[in-house]
């Protein structure tokens, strides 16, 4: 690795990626909560509000693949730097968009932004804190979710407070503006020599995509995505349809986003320290069926409870980030496993939002699509439960020189 840098340094490091974090999904949240009017202002039909409840997971599946390789020829600090002009440009873009085809497309922009700088994270968590993965993952877990919950929670009243959903869409491009000026001090890094010692040994996406372990994680992280994805898109419509108010709808996405804050920040903890944390895991996957059981059969009922047990069982999601750092050795391995897998993941993810509103449109209710995403739950648990066993990707990848310092 490279010389140790004064503490300075780290702190500087530590709120640039932690802000980084907070700006990874509210793109794609913030959706949910003023879907009904974005599709009514925009003349969007049932297909294409389908289309726009995936199409985060679609860009994290294509732009996330290309990131390892843009990663190795420019650095991952300079990669980031332009993944977060494009968030900005993107978000302020599609606020004013005059029509759905536009809408789309900045949203690609913005969303392809957010894909790079997602699976770059791990192997920058890895690169900057090498001897406290768990804890710096835990911090950067933590912040995503409060990103999560923030544009959950606040973006139906931000609308109402300033007169529609452009005006507070264009209102939150000022957090990914912060990310940006702060992440302008960390482009110094890619700058940085190699230090002494044997080349870094760069591992592919390609090279993962050949080894079992790598496939499993990528099933993992596609099932756990169409469940979040889901939910951020059309839980609030569920509790609407349900007879709930647009507003007690958006507050139980913040719940189920904002419940999610305390094990988003323990789990990579506790992974980090257990060996085989799969016990964690099947608790995890206990709470997600509980939640769309109560979500099915009484939905008014106990709203909230329901939205705790789905924010507990979407937990799976910082595990799983966990994982990638610490099922593998180096930091080149970090990103080449990260990269598949969130490619591969968000390619299985896609399907998720789209299927569950295609049913619903068929069959004008919702049990459908939440009995389709309890039959999710059998294969994830399986893939889950491989996954949390002991292994590292580099035992399955091709042998390399030590990875001493990747071209980030």
């Amino acid at each position: 690795m490279q010389t140790r840098r004064p503490s300075r340094d780290t702190t500087i490091a530590l709120i640039a990626i932690l802000l980084l974090a907070f700006n990874l999904r509210p793109l794609a949240t913030s959706v949910g909560p003023v879907l009904k009017q974005i599709t009514a202002d925009l003349s969007m039909g049932g297909a294409l509000a389908g289309l726009l409840t995936s199409l985060p997971a679609l860009c994290f599946a294509v732009f996330g693949a290309l990131a390892p390789s843009i990663a190795s020829r420019i650095g991952a600090h300079r990669t980031i730097g332009i993944a977060l002009v494009a968030l900005v440009v993107g978000q302020g873009a599609r606020a004013w968009a005059p029509s759905a085809g536009l809408f789309l497309l900045f949203s690609v922009v913005a969303l392809g932004g957010m894909a790079l700088s997602n699976v770059l994270l791990p192997s920058l968590v890895r690169l900057h804190f090498p001897q406290r993965i768990g804890l710096a993952t835990s911090l950067y877990s933590l912040s995503l979710t409060l990103g999560v919950t923030a544009a959950s929670a606040a973006t139906y009243p931000l609308a109402v407070a300033l007169g529609g959903w452009r005006a507070a869409f264009t209102a939150t491009t000022a957090i990914g503006l912060a990310a940006l000026l702060c992440w302008l001090p960390m482009l110094r890094y890619a700058k940085a020599k190699h230090s002494t010692g044997p080349v870094a040994h760069h591992y592919s996406v390609a090279s993962v995509a050949r080894t079992r372990m790598g496939w499993a994680i990528a099933v993992m992280f596609g099932i756990q995505s169409a469940q979040a994805y889901t939910i951020f898109g059309w839980l609030p419509t569920i509790y609407i349809d349900a007879g709930l108010s647009e507003v007690s709808a958006g507050l139980m996405l913040g719940i189920a986003t904002g419940a999610g804050i305390i094990p988003s920040f323990f789990t990579p903890i506790y992974a980090s320290r257990k060996a085989e944390p799969v016990g964690l895991f099947l608790l995890i996957m206990a709470f997600l069926v509980a939640g769309y059981l109560g979500l099915w059969l009484a939905p008014t009922t106990l709203p909230w409870l329901w939205a705790i047990f789905l924010a507990f069982g979407t937990a799976s999601f910082p595990l799983i980030l966990a994982l990638l750092g610490l099922r593998s050795r180096t930091a080149s391995g970090t990103a080449a496993l990260s990269g598949f897998a969130q490619s591969v993941g968000y390619l299985i993810a896609a399907s998720g939002p789209f299927i569950v509103g295609v049913l619903h449109a068929r069959t004008e209710n919702w049990s459908w699509s939440i009995g389709f995403q309890l039959i999710l739950v059998i294969p994830m648990t399986f893939v889950g439960i491989k996954c949390c066993r002991t292994w590292f990707i580099e035992d399955e990848l091709p042998s390399g020189p030590p990875d001493v310092v990747p071209s980030l």
